[in-house]
């Protein structure tokens, strides 16, 4: 059974649908405590799973572990209720997981046991795109946030310098070419060194709902950087509109700024 790390919603308060969160390269699921707790206390129930440890470059094999994994991160949330898991269910991933799950949902069937709601895909890397150096050169490919850095660095099972390869070309391809006609909100850091933004403006016109979301200041790991307040609010923003048909609850009639 696959380990998971799991975030309630507060005590007295409804639970307003369920997410779930697949890594990206070298990362655990304690690199998403602060995430899924922020959107925990909004009242969703989050599961942050492993990533598959399958090897990405045998595409068939590594997106059958992660079917597998996301079928028994749901399946267990829906054997805590009656009711199963509170819906709307979304998957969100970053780096690789986002890469994972954009294929997924490229070549699966609607009708399958984890099929979302809608997805979240931060930081998706360009084709070929890969970090160097030491360390220190691949904290800052990441993140500049200090804390985030420190997370990362005091974190013991992250593994060091999985930045360094490429993203396989034939993954990178069917989560590029994905036309999934669930919404799709796309996050890419502005000062991410392995985004490929013209691809990702491809994609957002591909997809049949979707929003591209630019984050200013932030890097690859945009869940996770300076702005990560305002990456988890546009998030949270996101969810809820999924309850009004994607009509945003707050729209700005005059501003100044």
């Amino acid at each position: 059974m696959t380990q998971s790390t799991d975030h309630h919603a507060p005590d007295g308060l409804r639970t307003r649908g369920t997410v779930i969160v697949v890594p990206g390269r070298g990362e655990t699921r304690a690199t998403y405590a602060r995430f899924g707790s922020r959107l925990a206390y909004d009242a969703y129930r989050v599961r942050v799973v492993d990533l598959p440890a399958a090897d990405p470059a045998a595409v068939a094999p590594f997106l059958d572990t992660l079917t597998q994994r996301l079928s028994e991160a749901i399946d267990g949330i829906a054997a805590e209720t009656p009711d199963g898991p509170p819906r709307p269910l979304v998957l969100v991933g970053s780096d690789l997981g986002a890469a994972g799950i954009a294929a997924l949902l490229a070549g699966a069937h609607s009708g399958a046991t984890w099929w979302p709601q809608a997805a979240v895909l931060a930081g998706l890397p360009g084709n070929g795109s890969r970090a160097g150096g030491g360390w220190e050169d691949e904290l800052d490919v990441r993140t500049h946030c200090p804390t985030h850095r420190g997370v990362l660095t005091g974190d013991a099972s992250v593994e060091r310098g999985a930045l360094a390869g490429a993203v396989p070309q034939d993954l990178l391809d069917a989560a590029y070419e994905s036309a999934a006609a669930i919404p799709h909100l796309l996050l890419v850091g502005d000062a991410d060194p392995l985004a490929d933004r013209d691809a990702l403006a491809r994609a957002a016109k591909t997809l049949p709902k979707a929003r591209l979301t630019v984050v200013r200041g932030a890097h690859h790991d945009v869940l996770n950087d300076l702005p990560h307040r305002s990456v988890a609010a546009e998030v949270v923003t996101f969810l809820e509109a999924l309850r009004t048909e994607l009509v945003p609850a707050v729209a700005v009639e005059a501003s100044a700024w």
